[in-house]
């Protein structure tokens, strides 16, 4: 249970640093909405795990807060609100949608990677 919470706390540590960071980069002129979820899983994967579930539950943060943070940075024109985002998402284009997949896939597969299965090596 202790590790489980240290992994969700290095996972939100990670995912609020990979969300600031991706908006600081934006407003460089760079588009890396791969970093939200991946930092998300580098910061959850440094505390090991015994939980599929956890490393589950990780991946779908990474996948909540890439598109969090893309509708944060670039809102529809037509209305700015998240509600408004999510009931349009099918409109964003296909490279939105790849990068925060591999954001979602570096979620999972971080903390997946150093997950403790209690037999011995």
């Amino acid at each position: 249970m202790k590790r489980s919470i240290l992994v969700l706390i290095g996972a939100v540590a990670g995912g609020l640093v990979g969300y600031f960071g991706f908006l600081w980069i934006a407003h460089q002129g760079f588009y890396a909405l791969v970093l939200p979820g991946a930092l998300l899983g580098i910061g959850a994967s440094l505390f090991p795990n015994s939980s599929t579930i956890i490393c589950i539950v990780c991946g779908l943060m990474a996948l909540s807060i890439g598109f969090l943070a893309e509708s944060q940075f670039a809102p529809f024109i037509a209305d700015g609100s998240l509600v408004y985002f999510l009931t349009h998402i099918h409109q964003l284009k296909p490279i939105t949608f790849i990068m925060i997949g591999a954001g979602a896939m570096i979620g999972f597969w971080a903390p997946f990677s150093r997950r403790q299965t209690g037999h011995p090596k």
